[in-house]
């Protein structure tokens, strides 16, 4: 049976997840945005930080999300942000659908990631990444244009949200410009951490 399409994402409590300037990743607002999985062992194992790092709900929300996934989707622009921040070891350890209109021959990376790029459409990504993931999920890993593709088109399970407590003021907001008219959600579950709270909704037709 085909996995579920997700997305997982932090947003600040004014319902920002990037700055707007690919220039300001890692800047102090983004950091903030992060901080709650910078400290966990998931994080610190999967970048081949070392050994340590802090347990709990937080860092077991962290790795269900990695488990879960057999493949990814992401946009031009996040990929083009990664490809300059990313270890070698890239953090996706699947395979990853870029769409995009360059044409570029898959990109493969130690530890198992290879990134493939699509030309076609978000649903030709989809399908690819659906075949990849056989009966994992797949993830939408953005950024925010890409995602909102996904869940105007009504492509998107489900979704859970890492509410922060920053405020952007400015940037990219995850629902500017949802097609409110024919989505709607259903709460799953709410977890809080000394951090962050987890939200996590069901992604119905209206």
């Amino acid at each position: 049976m085909a996995g579920k399409v997700f997305f997982s994402v932090s947003m600040s409590l004014d319902g920002f997840i990037a700055p707007e300037s690919l220039g300001e990743l890692m800047g102090r607002q983004w950091m903030e945005l992060q901080a709650w999985i910078f400290p966990l062992k998931f994080f610190r194992e999967n970048l081949n930080l070392g050994e340590g790092g802090e347990e709990g709900r937080d860092n077991d929300i962290a790795r269900e999300t990695y488990e879960r996934t057999g493949a990814s989707v992401m946009g031009k622009r996040m990929f083009d942000a990664g490809e300059r921040m990313w270890p070698e070891e890239a953090p996706f350890h699947t395979p990853v659908f870029v769409v995009t209109h360059e044409k570029r021959d898959p990109w493969e990376r130690p530890g198992g990631t290879t990134f493939h790029f699509v030309n076609d459409g978000i649903e030709a990504a989809l399908d690819q990444a659906r075949q990849a993931a056989g009966d994992r999920d797949v993830r939408i890993a953005g950024g925010g244009t890409t995602i909102l593709e996904y869940v105007n088109a009504g492509l998107v399970d489900e979704f859970t949200i890492a509410l922060s407590p920053v405020l952007f003021g400015a940037g990219v907001r995850l629902f500017d410009g949802v097609d409110a008219a024919r989505v709607a959600l259903e709460p799953i579950r709410s977890e809080s951490s000394p951090r962050v709270t987890h939200l996590t909704y069901a992604v119905r037709p209206r």
